[in-house]
């Protein structure tokens, strides 16, 4: 007995090499194989011969070729069985057993027979599928040393099977993780591109009170579109827009004299309301000389009147805010300043021949005003009423709104609310309107400084009218007025401009250069009636 040193388990036999007796060594010795040749009546083919590789043999040299008859073994069913009732007489059953010294004792084997697991070594129990390419654990046990299926190929053994299983989960794995990776590239890639799959939400301020500050020009603004209105005016040859205000609760409206014209006698006005309500409108009154009307509406109830402040108050810089219907835009607010006080502007009709020409003078503001601000109020502060919106200085030299064809520049005009709340109150209360006169006729073509006295009036009579004004002050005619009140005039337009701005009744003080010498008069403003 070999005790001590473990001998693996044979389960095939080599063939032996050709010899004559128990003195040649086998092919592969092996420590302990005690049956005889004689024991094996069955014989199997001979197996083929392993192909030698790098790491297999366990160090040892090439097999040498046997030339001899090989050697019968038993098949692999009596080896585990033990002894049946086929085998010869008197032979030994072959067991296969760790210790040859033990499986030689018969009545040892005896205990083996019967039922047995099997306990057929497995050729890949050692495989590893990480090891070195080459190696017999990686590469396996030698061809031929297992099972075939029908087409020759080895039948894979659990090792075999669990191995290939842990390649496929790998494979599997690397897969899964490229196709997880291209779908997130392309996701993100998507997402990146469109924004998200779900709506963005952008950061957003409260909702805040509606209320403003009064003086602020939202404020001014709230306070007094209800009491501004929109006029569309239709006519036999033209139509028109513009702008007006609400005097009083019983209707009256005050506007410009050019924004009603296009009606005539048989045209139509329709006044609508900041809130969308419309309503006819009728003339009241007009005066082409200060280019004021009221219209009247009836019917209308929860009139909201415009308070009026006082022009003399204002003072250049003051902010103020327009309102009005710009190209038929209702309800439109802009905002500026006072650029300008007293500013002398002539707009509508011939110069010259006193027919349908404003004289005005004006507030001048940089609060843009268009064609369809005509009419509208311009507001100070405190939402009250300081001018009204007449004419535009326009780059092309245009300087009225009348044609509505010229565009805000920033040099806007306003007709003093003091001269127009005079003329609005005259006009409701008689229809007509009454003009400061100073009595004398002028000659608008002189181009010298100042306004120079003409020698006759339009139809022939005395320049200075008898028994008027300038006749009891002792105006005459070539007299050229330089000023009114201390302020200076440059052409008879700025002396008429700064007469209208009094009332009848009121006294002026003028500068009269005559025969190249200055002297001062004063006089009462006489009365005339408008048109």
């Amino acid at each position: 007995m070999n005790e001590g040193r473990p001998t693996k388990a044979k389960w095939w036999n080599r063939p032996r090499p050709s010899g004559t007796g128990a003195d040649t060594a086998p092919a592969h010795p092996t420590e302990a194989d005690p049956t005889p040749d004689s024991a094996h009546p069955t014989a199997l083919p001979p197996p083929r011969a392993p192909e030698q590789g790098p790491g297999q043999g366990q160090g040892q040299g090439p097999e040498p070729e046997s030339s001899g008859t090989p050697e019968p073994i038993s098949p692999i069913s009596e080896l585990l069985a033990g002894p049946a009732t086929s085998a010869p007489a008197g032979s030994a059953a072959y067991v296969a057993s760790a210790d040859p010294a033990e499986s030689a004792d018969p009545a040892e084997s005896a205990d083996l027979a019967g039922p047995v697991e099997d306990v057929t070594p497995d050729p890949w129990r050692n495989y590893d599928p990480w090891a070195t390419p080459g190696s017999a654990r990686h590469d396996g046990p030698p061809p031929g040393s297992g099972p075939f299926q029908q087409n020759g190929v080895a039948v894979p053994t659990a090792a075999q099977r669990r191995g290939r299983a842990r390649r496929a989960l790998v494979l599997g794995a690397v897969a899964l993780a490229l196709v997880s990776g291209g779908v997130g590239g392309a996701v993100g890639a998507y997402l990146e591109r469109n924004g998200g799959l779900t709506d963005i939400e952008l950061p957003q301020a409260a909702k805040e009170a509606p209320g403003r500050a009064p003086d602020s020009v939202a404020g001014i603004a709230a306070h007094a579109l209800p009491s501004v209105v929109t006029l569309h005016v239709h006519g036999s040859e033209e139509d028109g827009t513009g702008t007006g205000f609400v005097l009083d609760g019983e209707g009256h409206i005050l506007t410009n004299n050019h924004v009603i014209q296009p009606a005539g006698g048989s045209g139509t006005i329709t006044v609508t309301f900041s809130g969308g309500q419309t309503a006819r409108a009728r003339v009241v009154g007009h005066d082409s000389g200060y280019d004021l009307a009221v219209v009247k509406v009836s019917g209308v109830h929860g009139l909201a009147p415009m308070p009026l402040g006082n022009s003399d108050s204002v003072q250049v810089g003051d902010p103020v805010v327009a309102i009005g219907a710009p190209f038929d835009l209702a309800n439109t607010v802009t905002s500026g300043i006072i650029s300008a006080k007293e500013r002398p502007i002539t707009a509508g009709g011939e110069k010259g021949d006193g027919s349908d020409v404003s004289y005005v003078d004006a507030l001048q503001t940089d609060a843009p005003i268009n064609p369809g601000n005509s009419g509208g109020p311009l507001l100070d502060s405190r939402a009250r009423v300081i001018g009204i919106n007449s004419a535009i200085r326009s780059a092309d030299s245009g300087s009225d709104l009348e044609t509505g064809q010229a565009g805000s520049i920033g040099l806007g005009f306003a007709i003093p609310v003091n001269q127009a709340k005079r003329v609005a109150e005259e006009l409701i209360n008689t229809g007509r309107a009454t003009h400061p006169v100073i009595g004398v006729t002028l000659d608008m073509n002189y181009s010298g400084d100042g306004a120079r006295v003409g020698a006759k009036a339009a139809g022939g009579g005395p320049a200075v009218a008898a028994g008027g004004p300038g006749a009891k002050a002792g105006v005459r005619a070539g007299d050229v007025i330089t000023a009114v009140d201390g302020t200076r005039v440059h052409s008879g337009e700025e002396l008429i401009v700064r007469t209208r701005a009094h009332r009848p009744g009121d006294r002026l003080r003028l500068t009269v250069r005559r025969g190249g010498a200055d002297r001062t008069i004063t006089l009462v403003l006489g009365s005339a009636d408008g048109d």
